[in-house]
């Protein structure tokens, strides 16, 4: 039965993230770049989106490790922002779109399980719903905190690189590819009494609260 729960928490994330890439896709074609939906990236088909590392194995690993803190990723959605009439700006909504698609999702499903609550369905279906909803509360919370915080390539970087000169935005970004090891660092090893994944937990837990999980 365990694993079964860890099969459905998988595919919620997956979907999840999936949702999140075609976010991005859809707001880049709005401001001009069509570029995710020629590659055939507007679709729910997880294989058009799903990377094996980052969908799969990242997130099963950290389920079985324990982590209390779950997350995953799709294949980024590609974006030509030489298609933006403001590069910059538009590239920032672009970024904003994905956690933003994801902080939707669970509204949505906080409010359904609100509904689901009140109706008072207990055992069977019902308890399993109530568990689906929040775990699907819990994992777009996750996904969207996550995304944005603001060291590359997660999408919060694109965000607070509008605050920066342009030259200092270039540079910054320009980590990026090695952003994410810096990231897992930070996850794995506090330094001097800060620790990320303390932060993304305290993050998540304000969020839930507000939510009313």
């Amino acid at each position: 039965m365990d694993l079964i729960f860890t099969l459905i928490s998988l595919f919620i994330l997956v979907y999840s993230a999936i949702l999140h890439e075609i976010a991005h896709g859809l707001v880049a074609e709005r401001l001009g770049d069509p570029t995710a939906r020629l590659m055939g990236r507007l679709t729910l088909n997880p294989k058009n989106h799903i990377d094996p590392m980052m969908s799969i194995a990242l997130p099963l690993i950290l389920i079985f490790s324990g982590s209390p803190i779950i997350f995953g990723a799709a294949k980024p959605v590609p974006v030509d922002p030489f298609n933006f009439r403001e590069p910059r700006k538009d590239m920032a909504l672009v970024s904003l779109a994905g956690p933003g698609a994801n902080l939707l999702i669970a509204i949505l499903c906080a409010i359904f399980l609100k509904i689901w609550t009140g109706i008072a369905i207990y055992g069977g279906y019902g308890a399993f719903v109530e568990w689906f909803l929040v775990t699907a509360v819990r994992l777009n919370l996750l996904l969207a905190i996550f995304n944005l915080i603001p060291l590359p390539p997660l999408d919060g970087s694109k965000i607070f690189s509008l605050i920066l000169p342009e030259k200092e935005a270039a540079v910054y970004l320009s980590i990026g590819s090695i952003g994410i090891f810096i990231i897992f660092f930070l996850l794995l090893v506090p330094i001097g009494g800060f620790s990320l994944g303390s932060v993304i937990g305290n993050l998540l837990t304000f969020s839930e609260h507000l939510l009313g999980l």
